[in-house]
């Protein structure tokens, strides 16, 4: 009798552990930062980039890869001055001319702006600038 409670309780704790397991091997998925949408009248402009805690990015809903340790900090300090403009869910009209436009959405909110918009607070150009390069590096696109 007291192997078979000893094989009992391995099998017991064999089924609890599972799901800790099963966790631990890509189960658990960390936060995003921001997810990014960019349209425009070029060719390959239309993707949608996100980023999470982590650093990873998804490209049009695919794993697409990892920033770098820097572009992952220069990730984190865009989500942090987004917080501002995105709780106020700040949209600003392109001027005449515009090739791209963006819409980012974070936890803290939205914002919509192009390329060329009026009055954009320095964290949107960041923001315009690390997606593009993570749109080329990334996702294949051409800008």
């Amino acid at each position: 009798m007291r192997g078979a409670q000893r094989r009992l309780a391995s099998v017991v704790a064999l089924a609890l552990s599972a799901p800790l397991v099963a966790g631990g091997c890509g189960g658990i998925l960390s936060p995003d930062l921001f997810v990014v949408q960019r349209s425009g009248t070029v060719p390959g402009a239309s993707v949608t980039v996100l980023v999470n805690e982590e650093g990873g990015v998804h490209c049009d809903g695919r794993a697409s890869g990892m920033l770098s340790d820097p572009e992952l900090i220069e990730a984190r300090t865009i989500q942090e001055e987004l917080k501002g403009p995105a709780s106020k869910h700040l949209s600003l009209a392109p001027a005449r001319g515009s090739v791209l436009s963006y819409r980012v959405r974070s936890v803290d909110g939205a914002v919509s702006f192009a390329d060329n918009s009026a009055g954009q607070p320095t964290v949107l150009r960041h923001l315009a600038y690390l997606v593009s390069r993570v749109a080329r590096a990334l996702c294949h696109r051409p800008i």
